[in-house]
């Protein structure tokens, strides 16, 4: 196909290229629009992710300052551009009455598409996990406590000056995630919805109601196995909490038992959930002797519940001081969810890790397209000494 300066005739668009057949040509020229028309850009599109696009179920979502990311319903691409050693001529197409018109004319009149702009490379879509570590900087600006009304009516000047406080649709402007993303994201926070507004609740206040549910659950007798909605809702109600305040408790702390069809719901208390708040309150204090913490560990826990230490795994560490072990917090939630920073904040904390400490604060990690040897390949370095010895990782 050779490029000609326009001439009259018929012109034809991109249909004409579209039904060339296999060693056959034809000529193209410039359009009298011809130009570099940066508005333009080509996007290459996997053939699963067409449906999404062509029926406008996918959103760019990032701040000014960042790359934008394309949405789906559940996952997050990084739009990347990607450079053509070849020309990409872009042909638009034609109007219909120009198309049946070029149809009309004799084999001696030439077709001639038209090229309107000559791309150098076209955006591609690669799968990229969401960028939801903001999501907890946000909401803990302004983390709902005591202090505000019983009836969770936000305060005039909270409303006012909206600081800390977050619609789903402020929160879906700056986070880089699709809204099944942003969702698990709120939900791995114990977040809840208050006034309209995306809260978590302060430590204090979180720490207060699961006591108030425990000892509600000694003092009334409750089975652990078999709370009733209404009744547990009812009687935190009445020691002061907000009625959906006391069921996202429950939501938090309990699994669902039964449904409850016609009746209310029955819940039971997660033993590990429960078991793990009351040892990270305790480790508040800071580090501990392993015996004085298993001590007071095992006085806070419930009656039918049985606590081990394996439970804390991705929440403590311990550590040897001469002949005792220390036991401290290093909870994975507290760490970033970008893989480099992740092993420079571990590697911060210990130059070498064993793996059966390391496992715990990685298999969280996904990165789209890179397993998890890749990833310990990328950014660890493994020794060995003996076939027989743990593997060490220590900074790559």
């Amino acid at each position: 196909m050779d490029m000609i300066d326009p001439q009259p005739g018929c012109s034809g668009g991109a249909e004409a290229v579209l039904g060339l057949q296999p060693n056959s040509s034809i000529s193209i020229a410039y359009h009298s629009l011809f130009g570099t028309h940066n508005d333009l850009l080509l996007l290459e599109v996997d053939e699963k992710l067409l449906p999404e696009i062509l029926h406008e179920r996918v959103t760019l979502r990032g701040q000014p300052d960042e790359d934008a990311v394309l949405c789906t319903a559940s996952k997050t691409y990084a739009v990347k551009f990607v450079g053509s050693s070849n020309s990409l001529f872009l042909i638009p197409p034609i109007d219909k009455k120009v198309s049946d018109l070029c149809k009309t004319k004799d084999d001696n009149n030439m077709v001639v598409a038209s090229v309107i702009k000559v791309a150098p490379g076209c955006m591609e879509l690669v799968e990229v996990a969401p960028k939801l570590d903001k999501l907890k900087l946000l909401l803990s600006q302004n983390p709902y406590s005591f202090s505000e009304t019983s009836d969770m009516d936000i305060s005039e000047e909270k409303e006012k000056t909206g600081i800390g406080l977050y619609r789903w649709d402020d929160l879906v402007d700056r986070l880089q995630a699709s809204d099944e993303e942003l969702r698990l994201g709120l939900q791995s926070l114990s977040a809840i919805e208050i006034d309209g507004y995306w809260r978590i609740l302060d430590d204090k206040y979180t720490n207060t109601i699961l006591n108030m549910l425990l000892h509600n659950v000694i003092l009334n007798d409750w089975s652990i196995n078999a709370l009733k909605e209404d009744e547990v809702v009812g009687v935190l109600e009445t020691d002061g909490f907000p009625r959906n305040i006391a069921t996202h408790c429950l939501q938090v702390y309990c699994c669902k038992v039964d449904e409850g069809v016609g009746v209310c719901s029955t819940w039971k208390l997660d033993e590990r959930r429960v078991c793990v708040h009351l040892a990270r309150e305790i480790l508040k204090e800071g580090k501990l002797k392993i015996e004085i913490f298993m001590e007071k560990w095992m006085r806070k826990v419930p009656d039918g519940m049985h606590a081990s230490f394996d439970m804390l795994e991705g929440e403590v560490l311990t550590e040897k001081l001469g002949m005792e072990t220390w036991v401290y917090s290093f909870s994975v939630s507290s760490l970033p969810s970008t893989p480099a920073e992740r092993f420079s904040l571990l590697f911060q904390e210990r130059a070498k890790w064993e793996w059966k400490d390391l496992q715990p604060y990685v298999r969280d990690l996904k990165v789209p397209g890179l397993s998890s040897e890749g990833l310990l390949l990328k950014y660890t370095r493994r020794t060995q000494p003996t076939m027989d010895a743990e593997p060490i990782f220590s900074a790559r």
